[in-house]
């Protein structure tokens, strides 16, 4: 693409756009959308021209004939950023090139790390550690003012209600964590051949440490599935409150995990 004012365009000024669009958060913008999305692409970025449909729609010609679009007309975040973005703005992006996080129990495991006050919130300051990391795994060498900014406007992007700090929510977009697993299960399944043979799955699913036993981030990351069929959001203070109760109840030998069996038990399964 020749030079235009879309190379003007950085991380935060992206993300801003898409998720104008893109407001469940799912990471692409329907193809009956996509009109209305590079018009509005266009008038951000050549406030003195006349955005006309000739220029959206040849803008738009050129992104998807660079893009090969899937049969539902979907766009994707990763590929047009890759497009638009040069490689050191696509720093809020990193996390969207990697493979999605299909397990909560790494999802609470990250939560742990950087929630290190344990307050139920990543800070700003929380955020930054995490950001720092995340570049020191992709080898990238940052300069504490550069993190600074990048801390700064993935908070703007991420923290939906404004109040200086992410929740559990807002880190689940950040990680792209894939669908709640328990969603596939009939939670009133009838028989109990079926309930027998759902809970041996969903064990195995949360028992990533493979001891027969869930602790630590696999307790963490089976109550923020549990929770979220009744309630879609949850702060880290709800989870860790459900995280109390369901180990009263559930640990019987009070060793601070939940036994394959204790938490049959608790569900009113022998196995």
């Amino acid at each position: 693409m020749d030079s235009s004012p879309l190379e003007r365009l950085d991380a935060a000024g992206f993300l801003s756009i898409w998720q104008r669009f893109d407001a469940d958060d799912n990471g692409y913008i329907e193809g009956k959308e996509l009109d209305t999305f590079f018009h509005h692409l266009l008038k951000m970025l050549n406030t003195d021209s006349v955005i006309t449909e000739e220029k959206v729609q040849k803008v738009k010609s050129r992104f998807m004939s660079a893009y090969n679009v899937t049969a539902d007309g979907r766009l994707q975040i990763q590929e047009l950023a890759n497009m638009i973005l040069p490689e050191d703005e696509n720093f809020l992006l990193l996390f969207r090139r990697e493979t999605p996080l299909d397990n909560s129990v790494e999802f609470m495991r990250i939560w742990r790390k950087y929630d290190a006050d344990s307050s139920g919130f990543i800070s700003a300051g929380e955020l930054r550690n995490f950001l720092h990391d995340l570049f020191l795994q992709h080898k990238k060498a940052i300069p504490q003012a550069k993190l600074a900014e990048y801390t700064d406007a993935m908070m703007k992007v991420f923290d939906k209600n404004k109040d200086g700090r992410l929740d559990l929510n807002d880190l689940a977009r950040i990680l792209a964590l894939q669908e709640n697993f328990l969603l596939q299960f009939k939670m009133d399944a009838c028989s109990t051949e079926e309930r027998k043979r759902d809970f041996e799955k969903i064990f195995a699913h949360y028992d990533v440490s493979k001891t027969g036993a869930l602790e630590g981030p696999e307790v963490d990351g089976f109550v923020k599935d549990m929770m979220e069929l009744v309630k879609t959001s949850i702060s880290g203070t709800d989870l860790d409150k459900f995280r109390q109760i369901l180990l009263h109840h559930c640990d019987v030998n009070k060793d601070g995990k939940i036994q394959k069996s204790e938490l049959a038990l608790c569900l009113g399964l022998k196995i």
